[in-house]
């Protein structure tokens, strides 16, 4: 009995750790357009614990080691390798004019990614500020059972911690779709400034005559005219000042997919085209 109820708490517990959306991070965590993201620093692989019984004994030889990898061939050892053919003398590559660009700076001052931050913010509030009051519920059905347990039957405990439990699966089950939502949106609204923000990299570089555009945490020294972040966070505020987000509870997917179903009805029919009947 008390361990179906343990078991109760600990399911209740499980709500507090909804992971955040990506786009929680975004602006910490941004990428150069058109670039694929750097991967993230791996991790040392933890140190290798050999156990005592393992340890080879005195005047024994040691054991092999089954998780070193084996040395790499010596290249003599390797078959002759093929002969290259030579090749034709290509076209040498322009000279480098090189641009410096601040992708994090320009989306924190976009006006479209201020928007999106706001709307997805008050979206992330309300489902905390619902699941603590969720959570409020809980504690107040188990502080009830606890209460009356003396006094009821088994019979009765039993529903009513299966009530409490199935509330619980189905708030959990609720949050989590809301979380997801939320998450899409703000996935939705920031690929739309992000691929408007390549081609307004693209042309602030062409009209400058660069042709190589670095981020600028991987600079180490610069000179003011090579950066183009300011000229790119302006043309983008010219240019994109709103992006469309999906309504609250809205996924991405079904507001497209509703989009697409009013557009059919608003679009006519084509006339059928008359019968002709054959010539006699």
């Amino acid at each position: 009995m008390f361990r179906s109820f343990a078991a109760v708490a600990v399911a209740a517990a499980l709500l507090l750790h909804l992971p955040l959306p990506a786009a929680a991070q975004q602006g910490q965590d941004f990428f150069i357009p058109g670039q694929p993201k750097p991967a993230a620093p791996s991790r040392p692989p933890p140190p290798r614990t050999v156990p005592r019984s393992a340890e080879s004994a005195p005047g024994m030889a040691p054991q092999a080691d089954l998780d070193t990898p084996p040395p790499p061939p010596a290249p003599s050892d390797l078959p002759p390798p093929p002969d290259l053919p030579p090749l034709a003398k290509g076209e040498a590559p322009p000279a480098a004019v090189i641009g410096v660009l601040g992708v994090p700076e320009v989306m924190r001052a976009s006006i479209a990614g201020q928007a999106v931050e706001k709307a997805i913010g008050e979206r992330r509030t309300k489902l905390n500020e619902d699941a603590q009051k969720e959570q409020s519920v809980w504690r107040d059905m188990q502080q009830s059972l606890a209460n009356d347990r003396a006094k009821l039957s088994p019979e009765q405990i039993r529903a009513r911690e299966r009530d409490l439990q199935e509330r619980i699966t189905t708030a959990q089950r609720t949050f989590r779709e809301r979380n997801r939502i939320i998450q899409e949106a703000a996935q939705y609204a920031l690929a739309q400034i992000e691929r408007t923000l390549v081609s307004v990299i693209r042309q602030v570089a062409e009209s400058r005559g660069m042709n190589l555009v670095l981020h600028r945490s991987q600079v180490a020294l610069n000179v003011n005219p090579l950066d183009i972040t300011d000229a790119v966070t302006q043309e983008l505020n010219k240019v994109l000042t709103s992006v469309v987000i999906p309504p609250d509870g809205v996924s991405p997917s079904a507001m497209i997919a509703a989009m697409k179903k009013d557009a059919a009805k608003a679009t006519p029919a084509a006339p059928a085209k008359p019968a002709v009947a054959p010539a006699q």
